[in-house]
């Protein structure tokens, strides 16, 4: 039976012509579980539905955007079914190795990070705090990243033995050279570091984050809907001609085989790391 009880993971808010969608698991930091990722799906939905609404903000309420895919907290919903949005799979629950981990994760993270960056609607994410692994693919499916001076950007998956987290839009985010120190160290890349390489928009002050986000939407809204959509189409099937798309198949497999190369020869297909190991290594950069 698919699960869809994820009330208050996510906030839904509209003012105006903007959609405000917020992360709201701030005492986990915002990591990303199933229902996150489905009431996420539902509200961009609505966003994309309502008429009024011409641009989309995804942000986290509490102190960081998201800490990443959620590995190990109470709520942690791995083993639970939901229904199916961004491909044409098996249910994951009930199947063993990669039969499980192709299925849930080719749903639950490269599937529905693809199919947020189709949405027709321009989407900024609106980043404070840590954007760590699974919290960077929700960024990067957004248009626009706009953070402030205190956020930091991360994917310290290589710790675990893989290759980066399944949504790999590294190399066309920022350069080759910058996404193999960022995978190569694990190192924590400040907004203004990330802003110099071209991930990040603008870096402004905390205090002036959101009304900077909101005066941007408010100036993308006048432009004409249609226009809007058409030309984030262009840019994506630029990017995917470069590349993206294809590249980050060819990830999905190495991520997949890392997963499976874990499990073979250690503790689980996380390398033994959990949510201490992965935040002590973290703070270690």
């Amino acid at each position: 039976m698919a699960n869809n009880d994820s009330e208050g993971v996510v906030t839904y808010e509209v003012r105006g012509s903007v959609a405000i969608v917020r992360l709201n698991r701030p005492e986990y930091r915002n990591a990303q579980n199933s229902k996150m990722t489905y009431a996420l799906d539902a509200a961009f939905t609505a966003a994309v539905h309502d008429d009024a609404v011409k641009v989309i903000v995804l942000a986290g309420n509490g102190k960081h955007f998201s800490a990443g895919h959620d590995i190990g907290t109470p709520g942690r919903d791995i083993d639970e079914s939901f229904e199916r949005k961004a491909v044409i799979w098996w249910d994951h629950v009930g199947a063993a190795g990669v039969d499980s981990r192709f299925a849930r994760e080719s749903e639950v993270y490269l599937g529905m990070c693809r199919r947020w960056r189709e949405i027709p609607k321009p989407m900024i994410a609106m980043v404070q705090g840590a954007c760590i692994a699974g919290g960077l693919m929700l960024a990067w499916s957004c248009d626009f990243i706009v953070a402030s001076d205190d956020a930091f950007f991360s994917d310290p998956v290589v710790h675990m033995g893989i290759p980066g987290v399944e949504y790999f839009a590294h190399p066309w985010v920022m350069n080759p050279r910058a996404a193999k120190e960022f995978l190569f160290t694990g190192d924590r890349f400040s907004a203004q570091r990330a802003h110099t390489l071209g991930m990040v928009n603008h870096v402004v002050p905390t205090a002036e984050l959101e009304s900077t986000v909101m005066a941007m939407a408010e100036r993308i809204s006048a432009m004409p809907r249609l226009g809007l959509a058409l030309a984030k189409k262009a840019v994506n099937q630029s990017e995917d001609l470069q590349g993206l798309r294809a590249g980050m198949d060819s990830v999905f497999g190495l991520h997949h085989a890392a997963h499976s190369h874990n499990a073979e020869v250690g503790a689980d297909s996380l390398a033994g790391m959990g949510v201490k190991s992965m935040r002590d290594a973290a703070a270690t950069e």
